[in-house]
C-alpha cells in the first residue's frame, strides 16, 4: 500500500503539529490544583526535578521542585513548558489503520491482531530475523528492559536496536574500552571542585543548560575553562580558552595535546606506569604529533594548542566533558578515546575534582543504554555474545542459550536491509527515524518499501506517518518507573495522570502482543514495579549494577547512584576510588588513535564543512516541542548559521533564502550570518521534518566500532535559493504551521 499518499498539509490539518499553549485541552480557564506530583523532566540526560501539578486528571502546570539536589528547582525553557506536551489537542488517543485515503480508527482489539498476523506472516516468510524492532531512550529503565525481552522473547528476533545508536553509542564504546564499565566517572557534584574544566564537543548552555551552574560555581572558584567546538556557542564566549577546531579533526588536535603533555613533562609517570596499559605504544604513537602538524589539520593556531597543554598539565584538578561533537563521527570512537588518554595521562580520575564525563542527550540516554534494548547488550550493561553474560540472563527469564537471539543489526543496517527486502516488519516505539536518521531520503525509500511498519507513540510522528498501524501510547508522566540521569544517578519518575482516551501506557501495548504472541508466560508482571524486581535480579552482577537499589530508596534518597549490588550500599556517585578500573585486570586501558580523514571531507565540488546539532528551544526530532507555541515562537524553523567573511564571498546576507546541497540532497532555508562559527564551515539544526530536515543532508558512514552515524562532517555547498526553492520552502514552512521566512 502507498505510504504518504495524502499532502503534507492535510496530515497537519488532522494531526498536528497544531502549536498551542493552552495548559489544559477543552477549558477556558485553569481549574484549581489537587496535587503536586514529585518528578522528573522528560528531555535531556538531566532530569531536572520538577512537580507536575494535577487537577481531574490533567497535568495543568508546574512547580520547581527546589529539594531536588541536581537542578535544585532549575529549569530550562523546554522544561518550563513540557507539561503543554500532556493534553495537547494532537494526542493520539484511539489505534488507527491505514487504508488507500489515510487512516481509520480501529479497536485495540482489532489493531493488535492485526500487528501480530503480520509478525506471524512476515517471520513465516522471510524469517524470525526479518522483524525488527527499534526503540527510544526516552524510555524508562522498566520500559527498556522490557522492550528488550520482548523484542528476544516475544518476536524472536535478533534485530532490535534503538536510537542511541545516533546518540550515545561512540561514548560507550569508548569508556568501555578504557575503563570497562560506561558511566559518567563523577557526580556533577564534583565539577565546582575542578581547577580546569575542559569541555569538547557539547553546546552546554544550549543543550544542557541546568548543567552550566555547576561550571559558573567553579568559574566562582577560580577554575578556568576551555573549550572545544567549530562554534563560539554560549558556553564558548565564556571560555578563558577557545578552539575552534574543523569538524572531524578532534583526535589530531587531541593527539597534539598529549604530545605536549609528554614533552612538557605533565604526565603523572607513577600512574600511567602502574594503573594502566598501553602507555609506551601510546607515547610512539604521539611522537610526531607536534602543535605544529595539528595545526594544518585542525586549523588550530599551535600556540593555541600549546597554551591548552599548559592549562591541562599543570591544573591540579580537572574535570573534562565531552558529547555529540565529538561522538557523531566516524573514528567517533577514537576521538572519545583520544580525550580519555589526556584524563589518564595526567592521572586525574577517581578523586575529588578530578573527573571526566560524557553528557547523555536523551532523557533516559544512561539507563537506556544499559538494560537490554541495543543489539549488543543484555541487561546490566552486558555483552549479548558472552556466554557467561547469556547464561545469567537465560536463567533469570526461564530460558535456555538456544532461545536467547545473538546480536542483530544495528540501527542504520536494518534500514540497509529493508532495502534489500530482508526485513519485512518493523515494530517502532518512542523514537523517529523520519527526522533524525542519516541520509534521511534514503530512509524514506526504505520505509516506503517496507511491507508492514507498526509504530506505537503518543503524537503523530514524521515516521507515524508512514506506518499501516499506530498504537496511542503514553507520556513520561502516565506511567510510573526510574530513570538514570547522565551521572548515573537512579530516579523516580512518578504516573501523574493517566493516558487520554483509549490510548494506553506502552506497558500494557508490550503486554498486550506478548500474550497475543504467546509468550504470557515470560510477561506475567502485574505492575511496573515487578519489572523494576526483575530487572534487579538481571543487571546483579554486572557492571550496570541495579541489585540494590529500589523505588523506595529512589524516593528517600533523591536517586541512587549505581553500581549498588546490595540493599545496604551506599551507590556509587564517584567511580574509580580506589584507582582500579573495571576490566579484569584492574588496569586503565589507554589507546592510540591514529588520525584518519572523515568519510566527506570538502572538495571542489562541494567545498564547506556541514555539522549539524541542537537549539535549547526544542529536544531531538521536535515531536513535542515543536507543537508548544512559545518554544516555536522562539526557534519558529531552521537556519543555515554562516561566517560573514564566507557570506561575503558568496554575495549572501543575513534572512536570505539560501539552498545547502550535499551530494544526497538539498534544503533551502533563511541564513543566518554569524561571527560565532569557522568560516569554512556551516551548520543546520536537525530538529524540523520533511523537506527542512538537516538529515536529508547527512552521510550515512559509520564509526566500525560503534556504528555511529557521521552526522557532524558533510561536504556541502551553499547558494542563493532559486525562485522555484524559495517559493516551495515558503509553502512547505506554512503547511507545517511555521513562521514564514522574509520574502
Amino acid at each position: 500500500m502507498a505510504r504518504l499518499n495524502l499532502p503534507i498539509a492535510d496530515y497537519v490539518r488532522t494531526y498536528g503539529p497544531h502549536v498551542s499553549d493552552a495548559p489544559v485541552h477543552g477549558w477556558a480557564h485553569k481549574p484549581p490544583v489537587e496535587k503536586l506530583v514529585k518528578t522528573h523532566c522528560c528531555f535531556c540526560g538531566m532530569q531536572c526535578g520538577i512537580q507536575l501539578q494535577v487537577a481531574q486528571n490533567q497535568v495543568v502546570g508546574f512547580e520547581p521542585w527546589e529539594e531536588f539536589p541536581f537542578n535544585e528547582g532549575r529549569l530550562c525553557p523546554k522544561g518550563v513548558k513540557r507539561y503543554m506536551q500532556t493534553h495537547h489537542p494532537d494526542r493520539l488517543t484511539k489505534p488507527l489503520i491505514r487504508t488507500t485515503g489515510g487512516f481509520r480508527e480501529a479497536s485495540w482489539d482489532e489493531a493488535l491482531d492485526l500487528v501480530v498476523a503480520k509478525v506471524r506472516e512476515i517471520q513465516a516468510k522471510l524469517g524470525q530475523d526479518a522483524f525488527a524492532m527499534m526503540s527510544g531512550v526516552s524510555l524508562s529503565n522498566e520500559k527498556s528492559y522490557l522492550v528488550g525481552k520482548f523484542a528476544r522473547l516475544a518476536l524472536k528476533t535478533a534485530n532490535l536496536d534503538y536510537n542511541g545508536r545516533f546518540c550515545m553509542v561512540s561514548a560507550g564504546a569508548g569508556n568501555k574500552k578504557a575503563f570497562g564499565i560506561d558511566r559518567a566517572a563523577n557526580s556533577w557534584a564534583d565539577l565546582p571542585e575542578a581547577e580546569l574544566i575542559l569541555i569538547a564537543g557539547s553546546n552546554v548552555s544550549e543543550c544542557f543548560p541546568t548543567l552550566t551552574h555547576y561550571i559558573w560555581q567553579a568559574r566562582d572558584r577560580g577554575a578556568r575553562l576551555i573549550v572545544v567546538d567549530p562554534r563560539v556557542t554560549p558556553i564558548g564566549r565564556t571560555a578563558d580558552l577557545h578552539l575552534a577546531v574543523r569538524p572531524g579533526t578532534d583526535s589530531a588536535l587531541n593527539q597534539a595535546i598529549l604530545h605536549e603533555l609528554i614533552a612538557r613533562g605533565w604526565v603523572n609517570e607513577a600512574f600511567v606506569r602502574e594503573r594502566c596499559t598501553g602507555w609506551d605504544e601510546l607515547v610512539a604513537s604521539v611522537a610526531t604529533c607536534t602543535p605544529a602538524w595539528a595545526e594544518t589539520i585542525t586549523g588550530v593556531p599551535a600556540e593555541q594548542i600549546c597554551r591548552a597543554a599548559k592549562m591541562w598539565g599543570e591544573a591540579k584538578t580537572s574535570f573534562l566533558l565531552h558529547a555529540r561533537g565529538v561522538e557523531q563521527h566516524t573514528k567517533g570512537v577514537d576521538n572519545v578515546l583520544s580525550l580519555i588518554n589526556l584524563v589518564l595521562a595526567t592521572g586525574r580520575i577517581g578523586r575529588k575534582g578530578c573527573g571526566y564525563g560524557t553528557i547523555t542527550g536523551q532523557g533516559n540516554g544512561q539507563g537506556g543504554r544499559e538494560h537490554g534494548h541495543k543489539c549488543d547488550q543484555l541487561p546490566g550493561n552486558r555483552d549479548i555474545e558472552n556466554p557467561v553474560h547469556r547464561a545469567h540472563i537465560c536463567q533469570v527469564w526461564g530460558i535456555t542459550d538456544e532461545e536467547l537471539p545473538h546480536k542483530g543489526k544495528t540501527a542504520v543496517e536494518l534500514f540497509e536491509d529493508m532495502h534489500e527486502g530482508k526485513i519485512g516488519g518493523f515494530l517502532n516505539i518512542c523514537c523517529n527515524p523520519m527526522v533524525s536518521h542519516p541520509d534521511m531520503n534514503y530512509a524514506r525509500a526504505a520505509l516506503e518499501r517496507l511491507p508492514f511498519l507498526c509504530v506505537i507513540d503518543f503524537f503523530m510522528s514524521e515516521t507515524a506517518r508512514y506506518a499501516d498501524v499506530v498504537l496511542p501510547g503514553s507520556l513520561h508522566e502516565e506511567e510510573e518507573g526510574t530513570s538514570t540521569t547522565a551521572e548515573g544517578r537512579v530516579v523516580r519518575i512518578r504516573a501523574a495522570v493517566s493516558p487520554p482516551g483509549e490510548a494506553r501506557t506502552d506497558t500494557w501495548i508490550l503486554l498486550a502482543l506478548a500474550r497475543r504472541l504467546g509468550r504470557a508466560d515470560k510477561f506475567t508482571y502485574a505492575d511496573n514495579q515487578e519489572i523494576f524486581a526483575e530487572l534487579r535480579r538481571a543487571s546483579a552482577g554486572g557492571t550496570a549494577d541495579y541489585a540494590g537499589i529500589t523505588w523506595e530508596r529512589c524516593e528517600q534518597e533523591m536517586g541512587v547512584f549505581w553500581p549498588c549490588p546490595t540493599e545496604g550500599h551506599p551507590g556509587t556517585p564517584r567511580l574509580f576510588e580506589d584507582q582500579r578500573s573495571y576490566h579484569p585486570d584492574g588496569k586503565f586501558h589507554l589507546h592510540t588513535t591514529a588520525y584518519r580523514l572523515s568519510a566527506e571531507p570538502p572538495d571542489a565540488e562541494y567545498p564547506i564543512y556541514l555539522t549539524s546539532g541542537r537549539s535549547v528551544f526544542h529536544y531531538l526530532s521536535g515531536t513535542q516541542t515543536r507543537r508548544i507555541k512559545f518554544l516555536v515562537d522562539k526557534a519558529p524553523g531552521p537556519l543555515c548559521e554562516m561566517h560573514p567573511q564566507f557570506a561575503a564571498q558568496l554575495g549572501l546576507v543575513d534572512r536570505q533564502l539560501v539552498t545547502v546541497e550535499t551530494r544526497r540532497g538539498a534544503l533551502t532555508v533563511p541564513l543566518a550570518v554569524v561571527e560565532t562559527i569557522r568560516p569554512d564551515t556551516v551548520f543546520v539544526p536537525y530538529h524540523w521534518p520533511e523537506a527542512l530536515a538537516a538529515n536529508q543532508l547527512t552521510v550515512r558512514a559509520l564509526d566500525p566500532v560503534s556504528k555511529m552515524p557521521e552526522f557532524k562532517v558533510a561536504a556541502c555547498r551553499v547558494r542563493a535559493a532559486r525562485p522555484d526553492e524559495a517559493a516551495q520552502a515558503r509553502t512547505l514552512f506554512a503547511e507545517l504551521r511555521l513562521e514564514a521566512p522574509a520574502p
